[in-house]
């Protein structure tokens, strides 16, 4: 029996044909990523590109099956494709190990696909995947699971809602004097010593200009004052990391951090007259054994009890049992018990010593955070349940932290199996009504579908797709592909072309419209300020992969995006140095939001609420003197934010440290 005859009688012989021709873009090579890719090989696809940034770790191995012990390291686009090759030797799959949002995979590249199925584990990554899959007109099948919760959703342009129609839930932020001086949270320790305190000994150097935006955003100015101060005292210590003295360096860091700083704080009585202060550590005392940490009033208003020595009643001294002693029937793993105050210094001490060693070796000049990397994940340990000791805080155990300071939801093999399959269904529902050109000859079976809980007995839910928000800021807008090279076209030039061309599509218009142009949310011009105008677009930094908006200033029309990319190979020298679409499409009238009759009756919409990470722009903006301009209204998140989203913190330092959402 041949090995396709099970796919040609489900799919039928005229859907099936369309398969081999298929090209297909798979976004992602993780946990959904390796089920979606091993189900597409077998199904029948002949063309497939693989593309994802990450390498292999050794935590990916429970789950995602492509993958063994010796490719840790490894591209997980090359080992996968490698290994998914064997199932189906007649399948051509193309490897990419690269970044999605790199300048090369724009418009013209989107285009070249017939559809795109997402297995990302970041809503950035997401995010931009939709807006280039709706500039392209490519349908996107959009996926993603949550340990036993999963959904996928068919994105269409013009036939349903696109990722960006509906409002994601803001995240919760945390100002930077909470996280570094009054902590109230296992959480808020864990941050501290993940992003600042290895950041401050390890990293690089910090830049000050994060306290100035905390001064500006109207944080406590005296605390701020003392934060800098902080930050000066951190450069003698880092000095003394590199020392050749251990034990020296052992004590100086530990009296820095949890006894010179905590008695810094405490000097400030303003800031404990409605919180209880901190204690400070002692280092020598605590290896002693006769270190004594008071008692502290419980949230419940009852006192703590007696004074526990080394902090903890019931363990005075260093535990290296790996089973729990305070329960034989409950064993634990060693990662899973809760430290001594002594197990804690001892692994301070232990962890920073191997992190100098790294440093001292020249082999790395900077370490930053990992969760598979042991001596990090020590240190981050140590750190954050020191500083919990201090607080009153409750302590976390090593596997804990692990979870916390790696943003981890737990991720189940079933599931992703579940919504792997579910993909490819809606893929070939999309497919089986999709022609040449994006033609459609009918309308696809396309079903938004999600692993649903608290319904044991139908788990499994499906629900009718939305249509396009009107207002929404990413599909709504008018993409106008336009081929140039950035070295020799002005930004006016374009924009005259644009403005001209659209003049030529409405005879009724007498003169341009007026319009501000923005590329992602800085200001390039408006109507009343075109310095740029004169500047070439290589010159403003808008090449390969940008999208420049026009803006209508009286917000009478959708904003048309003017999506770069390069001249053919084969032009000639002499050729234009832009080229605009043979039919250009005219601006689309701006939906109208209709006003309420009455001050009792509220209209609600489902506008996407305005995000620092949109790339829509806004009609005006506030100019600022370097011809930049941020949008009214609207906060943008600084590097001193530390967010919450989904569950998990993550933080704002570096716009790459994303969700894993595996």
């Amino acid at each position: 029996m041949p090995r396709n005859s099970h796919a040609l009688a489900v799919l039928g012989p005229t859907l099936y044909a369309k398969l081999p021709q298929t090209r297909v873009l798979v976004v992602g090579a993780g946990g959904i990523g390796c089920e979606l890719l091993k189900n597409i090989v077998l199904t029948g696809f002949g063309d497939i590109t693989l593309l994802d940034l990450d390498t292999i770790d050794l935590s990916n191995l429970n789950r995602q099956f492509l993958f063994r012990k010796k490719d840790v390291k490894q591209s997980k686009a090359l080992v996968a494709a490698r290994t998914a090759s064997a199932f189906n030797p007649s399948c051509k799959i193309t490897p990419i190990h690269g970044n999605i949002k790199e300048e090369q995979y724009d418009v013209p590249w989107f285009k070249s696909f017939d559809i795109v199925l997402n297995a990302l584990d970041n809503l950035d990554a997401r995010r931009h995947v939709n807006k280039m899959c709706m500039a392209a007109d490519v349908p996107l099948i959009e996926s993603g699971t949550a340990g036993y919760l999963g959904q996928v959703q068919p994105l269409i342009k013009d036939k349903t809602e696109c990722f960006d129609c509906m409002p994601k839930t803001p995240p919760k932020s945390f100002p930077v004097c909470t996280i570094r001086s009054t902590p109230s949270t296992p959480i808020h320790c864990i941050v501290w010593a993940k992003s600042y305190l290895l950041q401050q000994l390890f990293g690089e150097q910090e830049d000050e200009s994060e306290l100035d935006k905390a001064a500006t955003a109207g944080e406590n100015a005296t605390e701020i004052a003392n934060l800098r101060k902080e930050a000066q005292a951190f450069k003698m210590v880092r000095e003394a990391i590199l020392s050749s003295d251990e034990e020296g360096m052992k004590q100086l860091v530990f009296d820095k951090v949890f006894k010179d700083d905590i008695n810094r704080l405490l000097s400030m009585k303003d800031m404990w007259r409605a919180r209880k202060p901190p204690t400070p550590l002692d280092r020598e005392q605590i290896l002693a054994g006769t270190f004594i940490l008071p008692s502290r009033t419980q949230p419940n208003g009852t006192s703590g009890g007696s004074e526990r020595r080394n902090g903890n009643s019931h363990k005075n001294g260093p535990s290296n049992s790996n089973v729990d002693s305070s329960s034989s029937s409950n064993p634990k793993l060693k990662d899973q018990q809760e430290l001594s105050l002594t197990d804690m210094v001892l692994l301070f001490d232990d962890s920073l010593c191997r992190l100098s060693d790294r440093l001292k070796s020249g082999k790395e000049t900077e370490i930053s955070f990992d969760k598979d990397d042991i001596d990090t994940l020590d240190f981050v340990t140590a750190t954050a349940n020191l500083r919990a000791v201090c607080y009153g805080i409750d302590r976390k155990t090593k596997w804990e932290v692990k979870e916390m300071a790696g943003n981890i939801i737990p991720a189940i093999a079933t599931t992703n199996a579940v919504i792997a399959g579910l993909i490819v269904l809606q893929a070939l529902h999309v497919l089986r009504v999709k022609g040449p050109s994006n033609s459609w000859t009918g309308q696809p079976q396309i079903r938004f579908c999600c692993l649903q809980a608290g319904k044991p007995s139908a788990p499994l839910g499906t629900f009718g797709i939305s249509p396009p928000n009107p207002t929404c800021g990413i599909c709504r807008d008018v993409y106008v592909s336009v081929q140039c090279d950035p070295g020799r076209v002005t930004l006016g030039e374009l924009v005259t072309a644009v403005l001209d061309a659209e003049k030529d599509q409405d005879d009724t218009e007498s003169s341009r419209r007026e319009v501000s142009v923005y590329e992602g949310t800085r200001m390039l011009s408006d109507p009343d300020w075109d310095d740029n105008f004169e500047r070439s677009l290589e010159s403003l930094g808008c090449g390969r992969g940008k999208f420049v908006t026009m803006v209508d200033d009286d917000g009478d029309y959708e904003n048309v995006v003017l999506c770069l990319s390069p001249l053919p190979e084969n032009a000639p020298l002499q050729s234009p140095a832009f080229v605009l679409p043979s039919s250009f499409p005219g601006p689309k009238p701006k939906h109208k939001v209709p006003k309420a009759s009455s001050p009792d009756i509220t209209m609600t919409t489902r506008k996407r609420s305005v995000h620092p990470e949109d790339d829509e722009p806004p009609a005006k903006r506030t100019k600022m003197e370097n011809g930049e301009a941020k949008p009214n209204g609207v906060q943008t998140t600084s590097e001193s934010t530390f967010r919450e989203e989904d569950g998990v913190i993550v933080i704002d330092f570096d716009s790459d440290d994303d969700i894993e959402i595996l």
